[in-house]
């Protein structure tokens, strides 16, 4: 169990999926940029969150919901958390009393993100993390949550498997380690630095690069000379 002190974003495990060095770069070097893709991702958050929550028929919806795990270390907010009215409960463990309100609520989480689904479950994780702590919260069980890309404009139900779980749990463990050591891993070049907003404060062409500062020096002076 963590401390209140030692909690990190929730955001962070899509970082650390994405690539260890952005993560790092954030989360422990406190550098951020932003490109296109970021700066529409934070117009569609702050549009979300800034809705009043509501109840409509049998779903209430709330918005920008915060969240936190103390088991997970991890804190953070969802964008929408749907709870749908169950009049009679089949599992009570799926289900859960909401204020002022009569009957049992089934919650379902929709995160907001731009773009669309990304392949070895880099988002999944955070979606993944967002019910876990909604678990620890409510002390209810969440099987699924789901995504509403940008494109193609519509919701991506995302299983919560136990695999992918698992792969949330390991990676807010490694995250505290990386934080805690302060060690800002190397870079390894790839195609997905190019959607990196990142990209030129991380400069992973040339970071990359063991050449002595004498060599450098003396490739640049002898170039200038040719």
């Amino acid at each position: 169990m963590y401390s209140e002190d030692e909690l990190l974003p929730i955001s962070a495990l899509q970082h650390l999926a994405f690539c260890e060095r952005q993560a790092a770069l954030i989360h422990i070097e406190n550098l951020w940029d932003e490109n296109v893709l970021t700066a529409e991702g934070h117009i569609l958050h702050a549009k979300t969150h800034s809705e009043e929550s509501e109840t409509v028929s049998n779903t209430r919806i709330s918005r920008g919901l915060r969240l936190r795990s103390l088991r997970l270390g991890l804190v953070g907010v969802a964008d929408v958390v749907e709870f749908h009215r169950v009049e009679v409960p089949s599992k009570k463990v799926d289900c859960t009393r909401l204020p002022n309100l009569n009957g049992w609520w089934k919650p379902f989480i929709v995160e907001y993100k731009h773009g669309s689904p990304k392949p070895e479950m880099i988002d999944d994780v955070q979606l993944c993390a967002q019910a876990m702590c909604l678990e620890e919260m409510m002390n209810i069980t969440v099987t699924s949550s789901s995504f509403f890309y940008g494109r193609p404009r519509r919701r991506h139900i995302v299983n919560l498997s136990q695999e992918l779980r698992q792969k949330t749990t390991d990676l807010a463990l490694q995250l505290h380690e990386m934080v805690k050591k302060g060690i800002t891993p190397a870079p390894d070049y790839t195609q997905k630095c190019r959607r990196c907003s990142l990209l030129d404060s991380c400069l992973p062409k040339t970071a990359r690069t063991k050449q002595k500062v004498s060599a450098y020096l003396h490739n640049a002076i002898y170039e200038e000379i040719s």
